[in-house]
């Protein structure tokens, strides 16, 4: 007998999503992302750039949607929620940055160069999202 398919599972083991925010004309504006997802404490974290579309139109309204396929494209989970938003941080050593450090190893591990890291997000100004997922659906095709 196969186990049921649970929608959680295939969002902690995606490396690649596609993030809904809303634009300000009411339509989605969807991004490719790299999400690490907490299931524990029902969150997805995504790093993500000051200024780009999700940015702003999360900064404007903080709901959004996090899709992930399987490998073999025949199972989706979907999480949606509102999003706190970190960042950007101007101290390499600051709070800012120290959650996108906290995000990295939880997602890819160690990095080599952790001060070369923590300069790169004060350089490009990066942000962390994190989604307090509200839902989670999905289904398995086959």
């Amino acid at each position: 007998m196969t186990a049921a398919f649970d929608p959680h599972d295939l969002l902690e083991t995606a490396k690649l999503g596609v993030l809904a925010t809303i634009k300000s004309d009411g339509l989605p504006q969807l991004s490719p992302v790299t999400p690490y997802y907490d299931r524990a404490a029902g969150i997805v974290y995504v790093s993500m750039t000051e200024g780009r579309a999700k940015t702003v139109n999360l900064r404007r309204d903080p709901r959004a949607a996090l899709e992930v396929t399987a490998p073999d494209g025949w199972s989706w989970a979907t999480a949606e929620g509102s999003v706190t938003l970190t960042g950007p941080g101007t101290d390499p050593n600051g709070p800012e940055v120290e959650a996108l450090v906290d995000y990295y190893r939880a997602a890819a591990g160690e990095h080599p160069d952790w001060q070369e890291y923590r300069d790169v997000m004060v350089s490009d100004r990066r942000v962390l999202m994190a989604l307090a997922v509200d839902r989670v659906y999905g289904a398995k095709i086959r």
